[in-house]
């Protein structure tokens, strides 16, 4: 936890909590450095859906090329954010109105998910003369046996909602090159590959995965005979909760794009990491409401819960916490306080599984009205939670460093 995050938290007023709390500075020297680490030929795109707080995607704008959206909202919310921001259009959902709304915007770059939304983007550029659009094709490539076998999630490499099939990849770059014949060639303008496969990988899977799909994305470009110009790589980047101080290893990682790219002139490779970039930099701020034993276990129930900050529940891990102990103690009765040396962190929801860290041993000791600062907050945390469930208010939002 940086200074500045444990000073802010501990001056607020019981009532503020809990709260997210943003360390802008710090997420401005990390994504510095991420791309001090890349080569010039490779962008950095942001992806919003990890933590589109509009202060978030300010910071960030200095670091990256641009920022992947996958909905509507999404669309409109960073366009706002951001207003000067290249935008490159994913998901496998996109509706009509969707299309053309990011048609509208100039969307800089299409993650074709589909032969039908090839058909439902033409469809949209019909109605407008003149406009042409770039296009990826994602595609659902198969990878070396058990490479990812290991990671949390999952997009590619078995059957999946995302992308293409290779055989009906091919299927689209005749539709849209054709030797110039293409019957989509006209309005939509291909210009590689997209290939976001899995997520939760360090450097080293990592770039075995992009050298996968750089080299499957030559061959068919040398097929049909078009100009590769890019490969999107995805993101994914590991990120581990349960050893906070293990980052992925960017500076390998750069170096190993920069050999791939020696072996591939001319061509752009792009990354769009979420939560490798804004996690460590958010934490969820709470305070304890008492401390119970049953059946023989500690539970420190807090202000908040799962509804704020899903991420455990939805990954089955233990969140990583500090305690900011708070020596005041102003009512007649006997303190609460962990006795068994260790606590399960539980949250105000009628559930068994509104918890944000099992039997932890960082709890020892952890008292009724001391604070619990929850690390790796910044990214899927508040905007993937069940908000409304049970009613709690909201926590307050606040970003430091600005």
């Amino acid at each position: 936890m940086t200074e500045i995050v444990r000073r802010h938290v501990a001056a607020l007023a019981p009532d503020a909590l809990p709260a997210y709390v943003y360390d802008l500075a710090a997420l401005r020297a990390h994504a510095a450095a991420v791309r001090a680490a890349l080569p010039a030929r490779v962008e950095l795109y942001y992806a919003a859906k990890a933590n589109p707080e509009a202060p978030l995607l300010a910071a960030l704008r200095d670091a990256v090329d641009g920022y992947e959206v996958s909905s509507g909202g999404e669309l409109a919310h960073v366009r706002a954010a951001v207003p000067d921001a290249p935008l490159a259009f994913g998901g496998p959902g996109k509706t009509p109105a969707e299309i053309a709304a990011a048609v509208d915007a100039g969307v800089h770059r299409w993650h074709i998910e589909s032969e039908q939304e090839l058909h439902r983007l033409d469809a949209v550029l019909a109605d407008r003369p003149g406009t042409v659009v770039d296009v990826l094709l994602r595609v659902n490539l198969p990878v070396a046996t058990g490479a990812l076998d290991a990671v949390a999630l999952a997009m590619g490499g078995r059957p999946t909602p995302f992308g293409l099939d290779p055989d009906r990849a091919e299927e689209c770059v005749r539709q849209l090159t054709g030797d110039g014949t293409g019957p989509l060639g006209r309005r939509l303008r291909l210009r590689g590959v997209h290939a976001h496969l899995a997520s939760g990988l360090a450097a080293a899977e990592q770039l075995a995965v992009a050298e996968q799909i750089v080299a499957w994305s030559a061959a068919l470009a040398e097929r049909h005979g078009f100009p590769l110009a890019e490969v999107n790589v995805g993101g994914g980047m590991a990120v581990d909760y349960d050893d906070p101080a293990n980052h992925f290893d960017w500076t390998a990682f750069g170096e190993g794009l920069a050999k791939l790219l020696d072996a591939h002139p001319g061509l752009t490779l792009r990354i769009e990491p979420g939560r490798a970039l804004t996690a460590h930099c958010g934490w969820y701020a709470t305070e304890v409401l008492d401390v119970k034993q049953s059946h023989g276990e500690d539970f420190a129930v807090v202000r908040g819960g799962t509804h704020h900050l899903r991420t455990p529940a939805t990954r089955g891990h233990s969140q990583p916490f500090e305690v900011l102990p708070v020596d005041a103690w102003p009512h007649p009765w006997p303190r609460p306080a962990v006795a068994t040396g260790r606590a399960t962190l539980a949250g105000q929801l009628c559930t068994p599984k509104d918890v944000l860290a099992r039997a932890a041993a960082d709890a020892d000791g952890l008292r009724a009205a001391d604070r619990v600062l929850f690390a790796m907050a910044g990214a899927y945390a508040w905007n993937i939670s069940h908000h409304e469930f049970l009613m709690h208010p909201r926590p307050g939002f606040h970003y430091l460093g600005d």
